[in-house]
């Protein structure tokens, strides 16, 4: 159902069964899916693509154009999966040719009023995002993730699986996954506990993460704590997360216990 106000382009793929309220603006190039909710006063344009389910408040801007100075107006695209939430302001950007062209969010996020995802993101599935977050370009988010309100994430930093931030927390550096970071400038407080007991994870398998955490930064020298475990907790899949985290891309700053 498109109420009468609305302002659906011609060429614009739009699932029967979606509904679009007063006043939204639809762009030629979007594909809303299935049992779409689209709130009055939202603006949906670029090549967007929007799975099923999907819930778009008031005043939420989707598929504008990147906030980048070397954007200029190529063809790139917005993918978003099913049973997403995108509260009130919040605004999504496409990605851009430097950064693959593409920027992605998962299934069941809820971004909460006033969050951002910039140009290039990459947002797994059931994160969380608190209200007034920014998230910079090319940040990769992981599933099941946190970030607590008023927090920003700098563009290129990676924040792991079911990782924690804090709010007020500025991210600078790489969070590891089950990680809880939080700070002015993140400092990595410990493992995310309650979390991880929330997912149902065997105590033992909690227990052994937390001692492999104490060797991985028992010093500053940290790839070289990793190499001591020579094979120490090799049957745990969260050590081996984290383990693969860390040593996947050596450029970027880890989120470490050291202020």
């Amino acid at each position: 159902m498109i109420d009468k106000t609305a302002i659906v382009d011609k060429n614009a793929k739009v699932h029967l069964n979606a509904r679009i309220g007063p006043y939204s603006v639809i762009g030629p190039n979007v594909e809303i899916g299935e049992n779409v909710v689209i709130y009055s006063h939202v603006n949906i344009s670029g090549y967007t693509k929007i799975g099923s389910g999907n819930k778009f408040y008031p005043f939420s801007s989707i598929g504008n154009d990147p906030q980048d100075l070397k954007y200029n107006g190529e063809d790139t695209s917005l993918i978003i999966g099913n049973n997403n939430k995108f509260r009130e302001y919040v605004t999504v950007n496409p990605g851009t040719v430097g950064g693959g062209g593409v920027t992605k969010i998962g299934d069941n996020c809820l971004f909460m009023i006033s969050s951002h995802v910039a140009h290039d993101c990459v947002v797994g599935n059931n994160v969380i995002i608190a209200n007034n977050v920014p998230l910079g370009g090319h940040v990769n988010i992981d599933d099941n993730v946190v970030i607590g309100g008023n927090s920003a994430v700098q563009q290129f930093t990676r924040i792991g699986k079911m990782a924690m931030i804090g709010g007020m927390t500025g991210v600078l550096n790489d969070v590891i996954p089950y990680g809880l970071s939080t700070g002015n400038r993140n400092v990595l407080q410990g493992i995310n506990l309650i979390g991880l007991r929330r997912a149902k994870f065997e105590n033992k398998i909690i227990m052994e993460l937390s001692e492999a955490y104490k060797k991985i930064f028992v010093s500053k020298n940290i790839n070289e704590n990793i190499n001591k475990l020579s094979g120490e907790f090799k049957e745990n899949t969260l050590v081996k997360d984290v383990i693969d985290f860390i040593t996947k891309d050596k450029k970027r700053s880890i989120c470490t216990p050291f202020s």
